[in-house]
């Protein structure tokens, strides 16, 4: 055992599981937590301009890695702020531990207005966390870091949260750290292997859908090796993009809603509807099996929440995905599932339809976002925020690398990208990391300019300028009659760039990214790039435009108790 304040035991804690940075904002009641970063020579600490972007950077570093990110807040207001980066990582399985302050010791519960107080703290955030603690004493700290790096390495990764008063921090006694728990991967029996096995090889046209899990679990390779091994072609989920390549003869792609209402879309949603067999893997199916009822569900899932709930015609293989997918395959080989035929060439002439479709519809941003597509290199990153453009890339935008494709997934946080993505280039500064966020999104982080420029984190952002809530415009001119308060007055982004000592530059028009993307990312530095794209049309959002006839556009029957 070692003597040392709790604020040590923290860092040390931190960097025996492998912690190199920590975002956050030094604050009243975090002080000792603090100086025990400050003092540790294998820890840096991010200081973020406001503790939302402490928890979106977190997810982005934790996205980019594979490894947990950590943030750090003061209690109180400082956790609500950094409750929508939770909520975010939640949403998308993402590892990210908050270490939040609490109020003294003695004040805790009584309700007597200290600083920052609020009651149950811990509550205020338990939806999008998996597991709390709070470490009342310096030798309770190890064991509850040590058990939050567990909770984020099995099972389903999502956030959690340690909470420290301040006296925690500062008060000294022996301490024993501990080193990191060792994980096993969870692999279904055998047994179970082999009735999967046998169902995939007597199926008529088995199909993978590949979700966020496989990313999560390091399994792409994995992936990959099963659909060459078996000749069966793989569907991703819009989180599962990239898992595998685009351009493999194996791909559909993602372009999949509940109901095919335009030709791309139908085009793969017949191709779901014809599948006797469904290999889900890392999906959480929140719209439902694709296929339907007459299909057989293969579900590789490590949370048992979602292994059943899909539908009743289901073989649920509990376990972590690329360990699964490693010890299936034996079985599948066993089982003669490698001897179908190549569906490379049908495979090929579908993807054809859904990724032309609308350049013979004549949708301009289709050459747009492949002029931009072609200005970005192949291994760079690209966080998408909630946008019409970023709902355009959910289908339309090419992923051939593992982990590249990044957005909000079901949280849908409007200004999460840019955050997001200066946490990524954190963690990956040798890569390309690029934001494409509308005008609207970009301004709820825009300060982070300051933490880029503070610690060189050179993310190019795209600010796709149309001085409006487009979304919501859109909307309300559809289904209500008009809008109504949806413009936007925005700054001149080139100049707030360079307030903040980024680089600013100008576009004449979206296929000025042709030119000026490549230049942007040459600079080394921060750059902003305003690009007005005026009255061009969007087309609705595939993954939500089937859900246009919900309750937020029309009246539902059945709703209200008779």
């Amino acid at each position: 055992m070692t003597v040392m304040s709790g604020g040590e035991a923290l860092a040390a804690a931190l960097s025996a599981e492998g912690v190199e940075v920590v975002f956050g904002i030094p604050g009243i009641q975090i002080y000792g937590m603090v100086a025990g970063l400050r003092d540790h020579p294998g820890i840096r600490m991010i200081a973020t301009r406001h503790e939302q972007a402490a928890t979106y950077m977190a997810d982005g570093y934790a996205r980019a890695s594979g490894k947990p990110g950590v943030a750090m807040v003061v209690p109180g207001v400082g956790l609500y702020n950094a409750a929508s980066g939770l909520a975010t990582a939640y949403s998308r399985s993402s590892p990210v531990l908050l270490v939040a302050g609490q109020i003294p010791r003695g004040a805790m519960g009584r309700n007597i207005g200290a600083v920052h107080e609020i009651a149950d703290q811990a509550g205020t955030v338990k939806s999008v966390t998996k597991w709390q603690r709070l470490a009342m004493r310096p030798r309770d700290v190890p064991d509850a870091v040590f058990e939050a790096f567990r909770q984020m390495r099995t099972g389903r990764p999502r956030p959690v949260l340690i909470e420290l008063p301040p006296e925690t921090g500062v008060e000294r006694e022996e301490v024993q750290l501990r080193n990191p728990a060792p994980i096993s991967r969870i692999v279904p029996s055998a047994e179970q292997l082999r009735e999967a096995a046998r169902v995939i090889a007597q199926s008529r046209f088995p199909i993978i859908f590949a979700g966020g899990g496989v990313a999560r679990s390091d399994a792409e390779d994995a992936l990959v090796k099963l659909a060459e091994a078996t000749n069966i072609p793989v569907v991703t989920s819009a989180g599962g993009k990239g898992t595998i390549p685009d351009r493999h003869p194996m791909s559909y792609g993602a372009c999949l809603s509940p109901r095919g209402e335009r030709q791309e879309m139908n085009q793969l949603h017949g191709v779901m509807q014809a599948a006797d067999v469904v290999i889900g893997i890392g999906s959480r199916f929140a719209l439902g099996n694709p296929a339907g009822e007459a299909s057989t569900l293969i579900n590789i899932n490590i949370d048992d929440f979602d292994l059943t709930r899909i539908q009743s015609n289901t073989i649920p293989l509990h376990g972590d995905a690329r360990a699964t997918i490693e010890a299936l395959l034996p079985h599948l080989v066993e089982a003669g599932a490698g001897d179908r035929p190549s569906p490379a060439e049908a495979v090929i002439a579908a993807r054809r339809l859904i990724a032309y479709y609308d350049i013979r519809d004549k949708e301009p941003q289709y050459p747009i976002l492949e002029s931009v597509q072609s200005a970005i290199p192949e291994d760079a990153f690209v966080v998408w925020d909630v946008s019409q453009w970023g709902f355009y890339a959910r289908t339309h935008y090419q992923v051939h690398h593992p982990k590249t494709y990044v957005d909000s997934g079901y949280s849908f946080n409007l200004g999460s990208a840019f955050p997001i993505a200066l946490g990524v280039k954190v963690a990956r500064p040798e890569r390309p990391v690029i934001c494409m966020a509308g005008d609207g999104g970009f301004l709820f982080n825009s300060s982070e300019l300051s933490t880029a420029v503070k610690y060189g984190i050179n993310v190019v952002t795209v600010v796709w300028r149309n001085d409006s809530y487009g979304n919501v415009a859109g909307d309300l001119d559809d289904f209500f009659g008009g809008t109504y308060e949806t413009d936007l007055h925005n700054p001149d982004f080139v100049a707030l760039a360079e307030s903040f000592g980024a680089v600013g530059m100008r576009a004449d028009s979206p296929l000025d990214l042709q030119r000026l993307l490549p230049e942007a990312l040459e600079r080394q530095a921060p750059v902003v790039i305003d690009v007005p794209f005026g009255e061009l049309p969007m087309p609705r959002a595939p993954l939500i435009a089937p859900l246009y006839a919900a309750p937020w556009t029309q009246p539902q029957q059945g709703l209200l108790p008779i």
